[in-house]
């Protein structure tokens, strides 16, 4: 049964809809009004507030803390700042992807690091003989993600108003670059904050203490009021995230931990994600079998696809219909054809409110996954399986300069 998070009792007298989720055990709104559109609008042209709490958050420390990190991961850790994120991937010994998130370099041996599913046990098996202490901080740590245009100045404002015990120094994240952290006080609570998000847009992270979270985020929903600032919830979050070209475990690709078939089971290079792959590092956890995929190629390719919109118009005028934008995002797969053979499937597919396009993210065989690929997708209206006409595109849909730009 889940359970609430840190800020339960501030997201649930806000979701008037009632619409929650399970997210890692946790209760996750789905959408706090009745449709996304004003969530999804806040995300993209205001600033959104978002409760990523219930992420998978383990703390690694000791003399051996680098040297474990760099053993499983396919980046090298040892090209990473302190107080610089990274986005990687990890690899079971058959060069299959584990999962994938994001680790802080908190210190020259400490490391926060953030994953869709449990990892312990897995981090743990491969620690032996190192000096390390890995702790799961999933229920000690909570995060809100402040996601938008108007994420810097709400944030400034906030931290600019904080004022800590003792007078202490505040965070500043005016320079802030992208993927990068600093640590400051909102509402007198010490914070980490970091450059990141899974919007594709402007916009930050606060990691927070669990008992102090509540502090947190009444701190940015008063001032954000300024900034219009929304609540958002998973349904808007998901929207963004096709946009950002942004892949999700279990929907576009499978853990190979749950993989029952050879074709449930992903290498970085089959979903997008080979630029995180370092193999000039000497050793990590499926480089062997990496190398040798790199050599033979990928089997498939990890697409953007845009659909064409008067083949849907098509569809839905033979049941005598008005085309219909859905509201919110799939994540059903649908077949990707080359005529009358099967060459992949769409794994993500949404109306982009803001390209005014069906966009969909798809796994589609290498060889038909070249830029401008004319291909079809399944579409049903009314029950009926049709085709539509869709293009190969590039990834992101959406990438404004602001996401990386100096905030203004």
């Amino acid at each position: 049964m889940p359970i609430p998070t840190a800020l339960h009792e501030r997201t649930f007298p806000l979701c008037t809809s009632l619409s929650y989720r399970e997210w890692a055990g946790y209760y996750t709104p789905s959408s706090y009004e009745v449709t996304p559109e004003h969530e999804y609008n806040a995300i993209r042209q205001a600033a959104a507030l978002i409760d990523v709490t219930p992420l998978y958050k383990y703390r690694l420390s000791g003399p051996d803390a680098t040297r474990l990190v760099n053993r499983v991961i396919a980046r090298d850790i040892n090209k990473v700042a302190l107080g610089q994120v990274i986005y990687c991937c990890w690899c079971d010994e058959q060069g299959h992807v584990i999962d994938d998130g994001t680790i802080t370099r908190l210190g020259e041996n400490e490391y926060r690091w953030t994953a869709a599913e449990p990892n312990l046990r897995w981090m743990v098996q491969n620690s032996i003989g190192y000096e390390v202490e890995i702790r799961d901080v999933s229920r000690e740590v909570a995060a809100v993600a402040v996601q938008g245009p108007t994420s810097a100045r709400l944030l400034k404002r906030v931290l600019a108003a904080s004022a800590p015990p003792g007078g202490a120094q505040q965070g500043d994240i005016t320079n802030l670059k992208y993927y990068r952290m600093t640590r400051g006080f909102i509402a007198g609570v010490p914070v980490d904050i970091s450059r990141t998000g899974y919007t594709g847009d402007l916009g930050y992270e606060v990691w927070v203490a669990w008992n102090d979270a509540v502090k947190v985020w009444d701190a940015l929903a008063a001032v954000g009021r300024e900034f219009d600032l929304h609540p958002a919830g998973m349904l808007a979050l998901d929207i963004a995230r096709i946009e950002a070209g942004l892949i999700l475990l279990d929907v576009d690709y499978t853990s190979s931990k749950k993989a029952l078939i050879a074709s449930q089971r992903y290498s970085p290079y089959e979903i997008g994600l080979g630029k995180l792959v370092d193999l000039k590092k000497p050793a990590f956890v499926g480089r062997e079998a990496l190398i040798e995929e790199v050599r033979r190629g990928p089997r498939r390719k990890l697409v953007g696809l845009e659909i064409h919109w008067p083949d849907v118009e098509r569809i839905f005028a033979e049941q005598d219909l008005a085309p219909q934008a859905p509201s919110i995002a799939s994540r059903t797969p649908v077949p990707v054809y080359r005529g009358h053979r099967q060459v992949g499937r769409a794994t993500s597919t949404t109306w982009s409110p803001t390209l005014k396009k069906m966009i969909a993210l798809a796994s589609i065989d290498a060889e038909h996954a070249d830029l401008g690929e004319k291909l079809e997708m399944e579409y049903t209206v009314e029950a009926e399986r049709k085709t539509v006409a869709v293009t190969v595109v590039k990834t992101p849909f959406f990438n404004p300069a602001r996401k990386t730009a100096v905030p203004v």
